[in-house]
């Protein structure tokens, strides 16, 4: 009986040790740093192959940006070049030109929709697959 019961504990403690692990920390306003304020960032990675063919030129993203991301988001954004690379299911490793979108926004104002939709628009004019959005919680200051 006294076994069951530690056992028991010790289940419960390692499931809220998983749990806190996989949540993670949310940043409360009276955490930032004075001066600073609470805002999500926003970061979409939008890959330019179909298989090995780059399939979205320059005039190609300039266009993108203009109509679905820029309109979506006038206050203001980032974007990065990158390399991305992924393997393909035969095991090959594909590689990639990569555009890194960052907009940072207030929490509560809508732009996790507004990136969402911009993933969505994206994998339909370009026949992608996937597009990685990442949000996180974070302080800055303009």
């Amino acid at each position: 009986m006294r076994n069951s019961k530690y056992m028991t504990h010790l289940g419960v403690v390692v499931a809220l040790l998983a749990w806190s692990l996989a949540s993670p920390p949310r940043v409360e306003a009276s955490s930032c740093s004075e001066g600073f304020e609470k805002f999500i960032e926003h970061r979409l990675f939008f890959g330019r192959n179909s298989g090995n063919v780059e399939v979205v030129s320059d005039e190609a993203w300039d266009a993108f940006l203009a109509t679905e991301i820029t309109s979506r988001f006038p206050d203001g954004l980032t974007v990065l070049d990158a390399a991305g690379q992924w393997r393909e299911d035969s095991g090959n490793i594909i590689r990639e030109r990569t555009k890194l979108v960052i907009v940072l926004a207030p929490p509560q104002d809508g732009a996790g929709l507004r990136t969402r939709e911009i993933a969505e628009s994206y994998k339909r004019s370009f026949n992608q697959q996937s597009v990685l959005r990442v949000s996180s919680e974070v302080c800055a200051t303009f």
